[in-house]
């Protein structure tokens, strides 16, 4: 995994210098997510399997940003996410000033759904917290400031504690680059970030420190009030639990922690042109099936998961190589 993952950034990394006439730009979330792991390796797959169109990775700043980005034709493909594209669409949350926010809201289409994965509320075990409680007073990460992440976390932890950012915890702004360096340093007493487990950043944390992960146990879990637990029922979410044995022994947890999962996607513009989307999106499953053998992360990324109603309608070429696929297009996911 960690060989695999170096060779992907590498690769992505190498992708910015790559523009051709028909370049096509692509932002995602910092390296180390699960999310900048697909993205980059769906821009990976792509360009070295055909030589119409290359994809060149911007792996920086916020996904709410890069949607707007996106809807105004700066941006050919950026992440979103099943709540992130409601609240845009309806002019909320880090959204409410922006005027425009539902008209651009028109101009994103889906090419694909993905699991972000379950989020892990990080903490030195040395530093002796063991509930998410115990954060109170204490410096925490919650992903860059009026991001989704962000929302998702602070949802979360004022759901399970009745604690807000700023009054009882010191909510730390910064990247996720700044902010997985500050936790490096000990300047952040939590980190929290959602992945498929394993992935890079935990496997570079519990490398050299063991870790705990913070969150409610299954018989906590199964005692808490349908109000601690409605982040879990928003569209995209669902509750799941991390085991810390995938961690193999870096996690000092003795049974699995619960929290809420998340799954994202690809977005892309809906003026842009049906048959370079087709090309796209047949280029990179193509590709996958023919990595799955030696890439086991892969097995998470499905054409059928990526179909799925999360409230935001498939571009016209994508849902064209599904439907070749033989797949069918759920109620509220076609063009």
């Amino acid at each position: 995994m960690k060989r695999l993952t170096t060779a992907l950034v590498a690769g992505a990394l190498s992708l910015a210098s790559a523009a051709t006439a028909d370049d096509l730009k692509m932002a995602t979330v910092a390296p180390g997510t699960s999310a900048y792991l697909t993205m980059s390796t769906m821009a990976t797959l792509v360009n070295g399997n055909q030589d119409t169109h290359n994809i060149t990775v911007d792996a920086t700043g916020a996904a709410s940003k890069h949607m707007i980005d996106l809807a105004k034709g700066n941006l050919d493909f950026a992440m979103t996410a099943p709540v992130l594209y409601k609240l845009m669409a309806g002019k909320k949350a880090m959204y409410q000033k922006l005027d425009e926010a539902p008209e651009l809201a028109k101009n994103l289409r889906l090419v694909f759904w993905f699991p972000w994965g379950p989020a892990h509320y990080i903490t030195y075990d040395e530093d002796g917290m063991t509930s998410l409680e115990d954060l109170r007073g204490k410096t925490v990460f919650l992903g860059p400031p009026g991001g989704g992440a962000w929302n998702s976390a602070h949802g979360w932890l004022k759901a399970q504690t009745g604690m807000t950012a700023g009054e009882d915890y010191k909510n730390f702004k910064g990247s996720w680059s700044s902010a997985f360096q500050a936790f490096q340093d000990r300047q952040v007493d939590a980190y929290v970030v959602g992945g498929v487990p394993p992935f890079p950043q935990m496997e570079q944390l519990t490398a050299t420190s063991k870790i705990r992960l913070l969150g409610p146990n299954k018989a906590e879990v199964d005692a808490q009030t349908p109000e601690q637990l409605a982040p879990t029922k928003a569209a995209g979410r669902s509750l799941n639990a991390i085991d810390p044995a995938v961690y193999g022994g870096g996690v000092t947890n003795e049974e699995p922690v619960y929290t809420y999962d998340v799954w994202v996607g690809v977005t892309t513009r809906a003026d842009l042109d049906e048959e370079t989307v087709y090309e796209v999106t047949k280029t990179f499953w193509e590709a996958v099936e023919t990595e799955r053998a030696t890439t086991p992360w892969l097995a998470h990324i499905t054409a059928e998961f990526g179909i799925q109603n999360g409230g935001l309608t498939l571009h016209p070429g994508a849902q064209r190589y599904y439907e070749e696929l033989g797949l069918e297009i759920p109620e509220g996911s076609g063009s």
